[in-house]
């Protein structure tokens, strides 16, 4: 522990923030294995601090998604959000900031490579970002993740490529008890800039087509069209 608070420096130039409680910083980094081996009593481990974090993180994930893409209705924005928190991605964040190295946990977890278990290190991260709403309010907060995920918010469409063929084979399963099928209608353009055209197709019925720079990309758009297309029946029943 005390050299722990020694090396302390190190992650907070990392995160561009200076704790006033360097305490904060600690609990956060404290997994319950290593507070249950030290007998430390209770709430000496970082789970308080990672609920509070996870709740943070999503207020500020939903600020800059709002920010960036002005023309994206709720539910893009949800999934976007979705893709950008999810636990193997805050487990890779945490990599790149080291927390690998500072993140403090119980012998057996460390024989077992704990440090490096994206559970431990998605809720280590989520934690910090606790501490550090804590120990400096909203606005430093902000700022550090802005920091952190910056880069990752201007992908975060890519949240909904995946999203939409996943939610057209659950919609169609429920529905027809069929999964869709994608096919390829049209290739056009030059060898480095190609452009598809992918048809979906479920109960034997051309839902609808999309066109993309990629196989997938075409599918994709299909697969959201449909989902537009199924949608605008079960309204008109209504």
């Amino acid at each position: 522990m005390k050299e722990l608070y020694r090396r302390l420096g190190i992650l907070e130039e990392r995160l561009g923030f200076r704790f006033r409680d360097p305490g904060l910083l600690v609990r956060a980094l404290t997994h319950r294995s290593y507070a249950a081996e030290k007998r430390l009593g209770p709430f000496a481990d970082n789970e308080r601090l990672e609920f509070l974090g996870d709740a943070v993180l999503s207020a500020v994930i939903s600020h800059l998604l709002y920010e960036r893409f002005p023309d994206r209705a709720e539910g893009d924005l949800s999934r976007m959000r979705a893709w950008l928190i999810r636990e193997e991605r805050l487990a890779r964040l945490a990599e790149r900031l080291g927390l690998p190295d500072f993140v403090l946990v119980s012998r057996g977890e460390e024989r077992s490579g704990g440090q490096h278990k994206a559970s431990i290190l998605a809720g280590a991260l989520e934690a910090v970002i606790g501490a550090v709403y804590l120990d400096g309010g909203y606005g430093r907060a902000f700022d550090c993740l802005k920091q952190l995920f910056g880069r990752l918010v201007a992908q975060a469409e890519r949240g909904l490529e995946t999203d939409y063929r996943s939610r057209l084979q659950e919609l169609t399963q429920a529905r027809f008890r069929e999964t869709p099928i994608y096919r390829v209608v049209a290739e056009e353009g030059p060898p480095h800039a190609p452009c598809f055209e992918v048809e979906v197709v479920v109960n034997g019925r051309v839902l609808a087509r999309g066109r993309g720079r990629s196989k997938k990309e075409a599918a994709q758009e299909a697969a959201r069209r449909a989902l537009q297309l199924l949608d605008k029946n079960d309204e008109a029943a209504q």
